[in-house]
């Protein structure tokens, strides 16, 4: 099963791609994480990569597009892969199609999260990190034992600069606009499924669980068309 999880920053694609790696027993990949590995690792690819990071430009499409395409070859995801965030544009959804088609893969279904940019803004703002042990919490849903401290190792807590209103807002505005046609373009295609994520972790968990059952036949082939999951808003 190949199949792809997108969503605003904040919408909870973290938490359900977790999730479903345990369910189905197929690694995840996050562009972040594979980005920061390369470059770790030093390897070719993480090179070119580390040049734009480090002057705090963008990296480019080929850039991204070569790291998916290497992990993807990688033992562990021949049998399937979540990609969490990726594609980001629609040059990466058609570099994502055409080394998939080399391989005689496909993606079974680019699945949506949809969260209210109120509930986003709240999740975000809300969030404190422990900058000794790297501890996350949320005031509203996770708070600390002692308000502000971390109760892992006492540290006191603090709201990350990209964390803030005026900053998510902007993360926001800037995800809409660059994703749009990719939304789209996925509906176009008959891959798309709209998630409603503004409930509990295991009630949206279960509705991607169910778009996904209900995106393979029992004969294997895919069903077409835009889903919009019951029990949202």
């Amino acid at each position: 099963m190949r199949f792809v999880l997108l969503g605003a920053p904040g919408c909870g694609k973290g938490t359900q791609s977790a999730l479903l790696q345990k369910k189905y027993g197929i690694p995840g990949i996050s562009t972040g994480d594979i980005l920061r590995a390369a470059i770790a690792a030093g390897t070719p690819t993480g090179e070119k990569a580390k040049t734009y990071v480090t002057t705090g430009a963008l990296v480019p499409d080929e850039v991204i597009l070569e790291l998916v395409e290497h992990r993807i070859d990688q033992g562990d995801a021949t049998a399937g892969f979540i990609l969490d965030g990726f594609p980001r544009s629609i040059p990466q959804a058609e570099g994502l199609e055409g080394f998939l088609g080399q391989r005689g893969w496909k993606l079974d279904r680019v699945l949506k999260i949809d969260v209210q940019k109120k509930a986003i803004l709240e999740r975000m703002t809300s969030r404190r990190v422990c900058p000794g042990c790297g501890a996350v919490f949320n005031v509203l849903t996770q708070p600390p034992q002692k308000s502000g401290i971390c109760d892992a190792c006492g540290t006191g807590l603090i709201q990350r600069d990209d964390d803030t209103e005026e900053t998510v807002r902007k993360r926001l505005n800037v995800y809409e606009s660059a994703t749009a046609p990719l939304i789209d373009y996925y509906d176009a295609k008959g891959l798309l499924s709209i998630i409603h994520g503004d409930g509990q972790v295991d009630q949206v968990f279960n509705q991607i669980v169910e778009a996904l059952a209900r995106a393979i036949s029992p004969s294997g082939t895919q069903s077409g068309g835009r889903t919009q999951n019951p029990g949202g808003r």
